[in-house]
């Protein structure tokens, strides 16, 4: 935990403090006191309608000594510790350079005091300048007044290897002899605008929206840019969308199909506003008018990225800056592009690839449920087939019954007719009378399946023609899953 405290905390304790008894505190100022609860600097209860505070001894303590309690402690045990440490500090500088070997090349020392942060930087400062730093290494060491001591064996090699290569720097030409073509229609579109260039809305040209003195520099970018992305393959088009009802005109620079538009303007300033003569006697004359505090200039940095507003409009954007200027960070730009287009072809296939085994699952599941139907139609036939069955043979077997009894008593002519109607009823019901035959499969209706599937039967189109047959022209999907 941070023991120390912002200037609002400690305002806030102070109050709270100097109050006689428990202070009220506003809903303004409730995080404010949580934090200082936090650090139990004082305690909260609620009363009434809001939360008091008082102010608890470490709190007074903070007051008085400008530390939290617990940090003079921790202080003090680091203190009281800090001679068992430096015993247990490198005592030169190969011993340093041992130990970093043996630790895979980095040792951190948490927080030491200043004995043993002392031992720890002579044995530093012994391995360099008695060459105990192994040939091709390099020796760092973080931590020189505060905080953790982290020291560091680099293999040079390695480490330049794992540097990524140096961007591809994009050459400005000082003058423009041949143009890229929209740079020549732009350069024809600037007309003899005299203080502000702004084509943002004109169709086939470049956006900008600069000072006029920064129009030659402005078309020389774009001339190095354009040009270098049509050498590398990539495709520079003057795009025209429609936006809210109103035209966007953009140029943009298509990468594997993918349109990433640009616009070139120069940063503003805010300055003190300067009241127009106009605007002081608006101003006597409707004293509530109000005037702005500050306008916006030009303050000579160009800027380039994507326009605001578009889809990638904090993607990329690149501009003057102190120690660079947007020339040299032209190759740093159409790499963001390569990057964002790589990206976005990447979660598009995996996009595609989802979609695809989420349409296969779904197959798979409304195949496997039409086959769980179908057995299951079967199931019922063929136990139906063996109920009547069962049925006629005891109807056989009561007839039979009836016959014997009746040739111990003489028969009635109706009970002979009862008979013969019951055993020909029998031989209706006896499916083994005719050939057995497969049940035709029932039929393939979307809720029924949809039940045994558990999925939205109109998530895809559905794959049975009306006599249940599988339609689509590839085989039917097979899900692995149990």
């Amino acid at each position: 935990m941070k023991y120390a405290l912002t200037k609002p905390q400690t305002d806030l304790l102070r109050e709270i403090a100097a109050a006689s008894s428990a202070m009220p505190i506003p809903p303004a100022r409730t995080q404010t006191a949580w934090a200082l609860e936090q650090r139990k600097l004082i305690k909260r209860t609620w009363r009434g309608s809001g939360h008091v505070a008082v102010v608890t001894a470490d709190g007074r303590y903070y007051l008085k000594h400008g530390k939290h309690p617990q940090q003079v402690q921790s202080e003090k045990e680091r203190l009281e510790g800090d001679a068992a440490q430096a015993a247990r500090a490198p005592a030169d500088g190969a011993e340093l350079i041992s130990r970093l070997q043996a630790a895979s090349g980095k040792i951190t020392v948490p927080d030491p005091a200043a004995q043993t942060r002392g031992r720890w930087r002579a044995a530093y400062y012994d391995a360099l300048h008695h060459e105990h730093v192994p040939e091709g290494h390099k020796l760092r060491w973080n931590g020189r007044q505060r905080g953790d001591c982290v020291f560091a064996l680099v293999d040079e090699e390695a480490e330049k290897a794992a540097q990524p290569p140096p961007v591809p720097a994009v050459d400005v030409p000082e003058t423009l002899d041949r143009p890229h073509r929209l740079v020549r229609t732009t350069r024809k579109a600037l007309g003899r605008s005299q203080n502000v260039i702004d084509t943002r809305g004109k169709p086939e040209v470049i956006p900008l929206y600069l000072s006029r003195p920064l129009a030659d520099r402005a078309l020389r970018i774009m001339h190095a840019l354009l040009t270098e992305a049509e050498n590398r393959g990539y495709t520079v088009e003057a795009q025209s969308d429609l936006h809210r009802g109103e035209a966007v005109h953009t140029v943009a620079i298509v990468i594997r199909g993918r349109a990433f538009p640009l616009a070139l303007t120069e940063r503003t300033s805010k300055v003190p506003h300067e009241p127009t003569p106009q605007e002081l006697r608006q101003q006597e004359r409707n004293p509530w008018t109000r005037l702005p505090k500050y306008d916006e200039e030009f303050n000579g940095r160009l800027a380039l990225g994507a326009p605001t507003g578009s889809w990638y409009q904090h993607s990329y954007s690149y501009s003057d800056g102190a120690r660079w200027t947007l020339e040299s960070r032209l190759g740093h730009l159409l790499q963001d592009l390569e990057r964002l287009a790589a990206e976005t072809e990447r979660r598009e296939q995996e996009k595609e690839l989802r979609e695809a085994e989420e349409r296969r699952r779904w197959y798979a599941a409304v195949a496997r449920a039409r086959e769980q139907q179908i057995e299951q139609h079967r199931a019922n036939a063929l136990i139906e087939q063996v109920r009547t069955w069962q049925q006629a043979a005891k109807i056989r077997a009561f007839c039979q019954a009836a016959r014997a009894q009746a040739d111990d008593t003489p028969a009635a002519t109706d009970e002979t007719e009862w008979l013969e109607w019951a055993e020909a009823y029998a031989e209706q019901l006896d499916p083994l009378q005719g050939p057995l035959r497969t049940p035709p499969d029932p039929p393939d209706g979307r809720e029924v399946l949809r039940e045994l599937a558990k999925v939205d039967a109109h998530a895809y189109p559905w794959p049975f023609d009306t006599d249940g047959r599988w339609t689509l022209p590839d085989d039917r999907p097979t899900d692995p899953l149990p």
